[in-house]
């Protein structure tokens, strides 16, 4: 028969005390991180999550092991609740020296603070000049703009803007401002093309009519005829053939082929 050796007394007991400081090792591993995730017993200045288990450290305090610790909170700020990053933030209107402390930023004459609360900008008929607002000197003929970079004015209608002033715009005769910031200031009125900065004439030939598009001479030319030495020639279609959209060109009929002027049968 085969015998069963009994553990002694000692061995045994030998054995529970290993296994108790085992299950201390790991529990003293284990229970800092479950801590760290706000689980175990709710330590003091701590919450009971409203759903879900474990808890959360008040406002003002940061999880530390098994512990909830007080964060430093500087003069004008406040905390944040992340567990990341200092823990707060400074207030509207104070911005933050070297990770300790909060103090008022400087807002110059003539200024307000922006909504944001980090930064300041001037007021109407004001403009930053390095940290102050000073006056915008706003020529004749001018107005203030929304602010922003640039001079802050604008001239009024009919005039161009020059470094310090607003001078009247030439329009010559049949013309008209165009009211456009960039480009040319004035354009020809409808039967009118620019030339030698004057609205000269549109000669229109026969068979045309005035092009909407203002482009080329200013004229085009009427369905079945095309433009040729400045007139406007009847187009000879040849057999096989038919306007095209634009109706100033041909082109031969499906199944035909241009060559030498004519439509011929493609192979």
């Amino acid at each position: 028969m085969t015998s069963t050796k009994t553990p002694r007394s000692g061995s045994l007991a030998r054995i529970i005390a290993r296994m108790s400081v085992v299950a201390g090792m790991i529990a003293s591993i284990a229970f800092p991180l479950l801590a760290q995730d706000g689980a175990g017993p709710v330590p003091s200045n701590a919450e009971a999550r409203s759903y879900g288990g474990g808890w959360d450290c008040a406002l003002e305090y940061r999880v530390d092991g098994v512990e909830c610790l007080e964060i430093a909170i500087p003069e004008n700020a406040y905390a944040t609740g992340q567990r990341y990053g200092a823990g707060w933030a400074c207030r509207r209107g104070y911005e933050e020296v070297s990770g300790t402390s909060c103090k008022p930023i400087p807002v110059p004459a003539n200024a307000f603070l922006r909504s944001s609360g980090y930064d300041w900008q001037c007021e109407r008929g004001y403009q930053q000049d390095r940290e102050a607002c000073v006056p915008i000197v706003l020529p004749e003929h001018a107005y203030l703009t929304n602010g922003g970079p640039g001079r802050g004015w604008a001239c009024d209608r009919g005039y161009s803007a020059t470094s310090e002033a607003c001078i009247p715009i030439a329009v010559p005769a049949n013309g008209y401002l165009t009211n456009s910031d960039y480009g040319a200031e004035w354009a020809c009125e409808r039967g009118f093309f620019a030339f030698d900065g004057r609205c000269a004439p549109v000669a229109l030939p026969g068979n045309a009519f005035l092009d909407p598009d203002g482009h080329g001479p200013g004229w085009r030319c009427e369905r079945g005829y095309e433009p040729r030495n400045n007139l406007c020639a009847a187009i000879v279609l040849p057999a096989n053939a038919h306007l095209d959209r634009s109706g100033n060109r041909w082109r031969c009929d499906r199944s035909f082929q241009h060559s030498n002027g004519e439509c011929v049968l493609g192979r």
